[in-house]
């Protein structure tokens, strides 16, 4: 080499260095995606309904426990513990007027609930991220004439590990959830699921 000479650049050692840089930010993009995808697989295993039927019958840590006690204020101005229910059937629907299947279930929700008042079914309707307003009125204009709550602070969606809408719980007279629904039910489903809570005619 000539004593004038650019000494040649070290290419390996840049990107040595530059690799050892991009790897632990790829490491921990990897790692990320891997939780994620867990805590999706987790989500279908506890909540995605069972056997692919179209009752939307599904899974939720709950079934076969006492459903979680909560007293809410309904758009009506009164109030409504869970408790002293205890004695009637009870579905508890989570809805919101934006939610297209919430908006479908109402009609069957309704009939269900003409059908059933000589057992004794109750159905609570809780808002879930929406105005008190706007569900007044589409409740009113569906003629809803079931109690309709709020949870301004989720406590409810939270005790009912709430992962999406529409979600409904279904609950026999001694108060334990027997059965579970996540996303628009058919009538024919509606009514399996009604089955589990209510009374068979004799």
């Amino acid at each position: 080499m000539n004593a004038g000479s650019e000494p040649a650049r070290d290419d390996t050692s840049t990107e040595g260095a530059g690799g050892a840089g991009r790897r632990p930010l790829t490491r921990r993009l990897l790692i990320g995606g891997i939780v994620a995808l867990a805590a999706v697989v987790i989500l279908v295993v506890l909540f995605v309904p069972l056997g692919g039927s179209d009752d939307n019958k599904g899974s939720t840590p709950l079934l076969g426990k006492a459903a979680p006690e909560f007293e809410l204020a309904t758009l009506d101005g009164g109030q409504v513990r869970l408790s002293e229910l205890r004695g009637q059937p009870v579905i508890i629907n989570f809805w919101a007027t934006w939610c297209i299947p919430c908006r479908e279930e109402f009609p069957l929700l309704a009939d269900a609930y003409a059908e059933h008042a000589a057992n004794g079914l109750e159905i609570l309707g809780i808002v879930h991220d929406d105005t008190e307003d706007g569900a007044r009125r589409f409740a009113a204009d569906h003629d809803a004439e079931w109690p309709m709550l709020v949870d301004p602070g989720d406590t409810a969606w939270d005790d009912y590990l709430g992962v999406g809408l529409p979600m409904s719980f279904f609950i026999d007279s001694e108060g334990v959830v027997r059965a579970f629904s996540l996303g628009g039910f058919t009538e024919d489903g509606l009514d399996q699921l009604i089955g589990d809570i209510v009374p068979a005619a004799a």
